[in-house]
């Protein structure tokens, strides 16, 4: 009895010593394709392990000293190749989609995360490296504090500001409608978007402008820039009449915090809720 007790627990041990050695390595040259989830591999403590981002990683600053590997929606597939990655993190909105089979049929391993502007796709996306890397744990431990983080926030209200989120890519602002990450943030924030039935980015005519009657405008840094800087922007005819403008109430945000809803919401939120709310109209 005690001879085959001996046998089976030696059997067990042998099975386990050949499962671990059979288990794959944890990926040590990772290249990710979109900034969220360069973040979140920082966030993580495993950034010494990306060796390659695409344009959209520009934080932390570290991230801006990696290879570049193009934007993450037209991706350089050569680029990516070239650093011989064990592990290529993409958004499901890096592309072209061709490319990313292209990955995969040379043997690399890809592994396509969602980018939609909510609690539950970022949570996924932190699992989901989390998970990629080894680092189960880890994930779990991020998600909880910052989904504790965010209820906190959330629960501070602003008040029924009328928000407009203006961004500027061509010299010419375009305002944010429903179907964005901008209107994500700016609901979760407790703003309510002057353009909420509006579907994605349009251009605004400065009429249109002056006709919503933002109570606060929120941009971006890139944006600003592009605009001529904070006084080029409230002297724009259409923007100049408004309440926002004469209040000279605008937050402005770096362009991955405000959009990118990956592991700094908290921090977004916070810079979000920093202009005082005024009454309803």
């Amino acid at each position: 009895m005690k001879q085959r007790l001996a046998l089976l627990l030696a059997a067990v041990a042998a099975f386990f010593t050949l499962s671990v050695s059979a288990a794959p390595a944890a990926p040590q040259r990772v290249v990710a394709l979109g900034g969220p989830l360069t973040e979140i591999v920082y966030a993580l403590g495993a950034g010494n392990r990306l060796i390659g981002v695409d344009q959209s990683s520009t934080y932390p600053e570290a991230a801006r000293a990696l290879p570049k590997v193009g934007y993450y929606r037209a991706f350089s597939l050569e680029g990516v190749v070239a650093l011989k990655p064990d592990l290529v993190l993409a958004s499901d909105q890096a592309g072209p989609p061709q490319a990313l089979e292209q990955l995969r049929r040379l043997g690399l391993r890809v592994i396509v995360l969602p980018s939609a502007p909510t609690l539950d796709a970022l949570e996924q996306r932190m699992h989901g490296v989390a998970a990629a890397l080894g680092l189960r744990n880890d994930g779990r431990a991020m998600v909880i504090e910052l989904r504790k983080q965010v209820d906190a926030l959330a629960a501070r209200q602003v008040g029924p500001t009328r928000a407009l989120l203006l961004i500027n890519r061509s010299g010419n602002p375009e305002g944010a409608g429903f179907d964005t990450s901008a209107d994500a943030m700016l609901r979760l924030a407790g703003y309510r978007n002057v353009l909420a039935k509006q579907k994605g980015y349009k251009p605004l005519s400065l009429e249109g402008i002056a006709a919503l009657k933002p109570d606060l405008i929120v941009t971006s840094t890139a944006s600003l820039a592009a605009s001529g800087g904070l006084d080029a922007l409230l002297a724009r005819p259409g923007i100049a009449t408004t309440p926002a403008a004469q209040q000279r109430r605008v937050i402005v945000m770096d362009d991955l915090l405000l959009l990118g809803y990956g592991p700094r919401l908290p921090q977004a939120l916070r810079e979000l809720k920093a202009a005082p709310a005024v009454a309803s109209r």
